[in-house]
């Protein structure tokens, strides 16, 4: 995903492609002063140690990006891979508190060399597992002095999410992975003035869910059951092979469904590993509802899309919106980008907040407007 995204905006810069799936590329979003595609700059932390430009070839020869792109967007690439770091790996040389160290020196010193007004930290990274709650979690003064202790007490995207906010940096969680959900970062956050958004990017089946779920409810059609198989290939279904991280990824999927009907429905989903799809995946969902009479009806559908194709599209989306909130000194969750998440951020850390897509989508273009005011 990270490469279809350092690609797509290089080709979008050059002129090479259209802004298909850019959200913040339709009508009345120019007005909201987001950053341009050509001020943006792409540098990270990573564990894979293939080149971005060799990255990109790899794409290609999946289907994912266009002949020929890589060639014609190669400095671009290579200027984004000189910019990739080593991740800072927890253990017995490391502590956590020293690996948080690490990235926020590393972020703060990417920002210094190119000159950056700000950074927006994103992450897409693999699903973790569900993070079991720990004392330290509950309040920053508690997380800090855990740290300062040399306890491991964050999983792997809450020490990002804790050394942006040290960097003075906002975030954005594109994965159901913890990250800034954890109540002492959300608090350290707020305390910080930063904005931040997530979780999970909604870009297939569950993008489906919250569109369909608000239908059958405002036509008083009462869903009985909702179904689905996903299979998955690549880095993500390999990762969502281990039952531990699928749970994660079920979750944030289901939820949807229960918040746009007003009611929990029977049936699950399942993730299946096909490593021969690559970065493809598909989704079978049946559907049972009631009509008139109480006559029972279904609605099965599939939906077959490049996962990095419908991802990096809206990623660059988050990092310009969020980048623009921070310049305007807005802080805190943004539930107003609710609309690119499955599980999302509000104010109310208890929820709260509206998963009808088409709601969600009203609210992102308030949202926009609001950033734009004064222009």
């Amino acid at each position: 995903m990270a490469t279809t995204v350092v690609a797509g905006a290089a080709a979008l810069r050059a002129g090479l492609s259209g802004p298909a799936g850019c959200v913040t590329e339709q009508p009345g979003f120019p007005d909201a002063g987001l950053p341009a595609m050509s001020d943006l700059v792409f540098g990270g932390h990573d564990i894979a140690c293939t080149p971005l430009p060799k990255r990109a070839e790899q794409l290609v020869e999946a289907g994912v990006l266009p002949h020929g792109l890589p060639t014609a967007v190669h400095d671009d690439l290579a200027s984004a891979d000189a910019e990739i770091r080593p991740a800072p790996l927890p253990g017995p040389a490391m502590s956590q508190s020293d690996a948080v160290e690490a990235i926020r020196a590393d972020i703060t010193a990417f920002r210094e060399r190119h000159g950056l007004a700000r950074v927006v930290v994103v992450n897409v990274s693999s699903t973790e597992p569900v993070v079991t709650a720990h004392p330290a979690h509950s309040s920053a003064r508690a997380l800090r002095a855990a740290l300062d202790a040399g306890e491991d007490v964050l999983p792997s995207s809450s020490l990002y999410a804790l050394a942006a906010i040290t960097a003075g940096c906002p975030h954005v969680d594109f994965t159901p992975s913890a990250g800034m959900r954890i109540p002492a970062l959300r608090e350290m956050a707020e305390e910080a003035g930063l904005p931040f958004a997530g979780n999970d990017g909604k870009t297939g089946e569950t993008l489906l869910k919250a569109t369909l779920g608000p239908m059958f409810a405002a036509r008083g059609l009462r869903v009985r059951a909702w179904s689905g198989t996903n299979l998955l290939g690549g880095g993500d279904g390999e990762t969502l092979a281990d039952p531990a991280a699928m749970a994660s990824k079920t979750a944030s999927k289901q939820r949807v469904l229960t918040e746009t009907l007003g009611h929990p429905v029977e049936g699950e989903v399942h993730i299946d590993y096909v490593p021969s799809l690559g970065d493809w995946k598909t989704a079978w969902d049946h559907v049972t509802f009631e009509g008139f009479l109480g006559v029972r009806m279904n609605l099965q559908f599939t939906w077959a899309g490049c996962d990095s194709a419908l991802a990096a599209p809206l990623v660059l989306d988050l990092a310009r919106l969020t980048a623009r909130a921070h310049e305007r000194g807005i802080s805190g969750p943004l539930g107003e980008l609710a609309f690119f998440f499955k599980d999302p951020v509000f104010k109310d850390p208890a929820g709260g907040g509206d998963h009808a897509v088409m709601s969600q989508y009203e609210t992102l273009r308030a949202f926009a407007t609001r950033l734009g005011a004064g222009l």
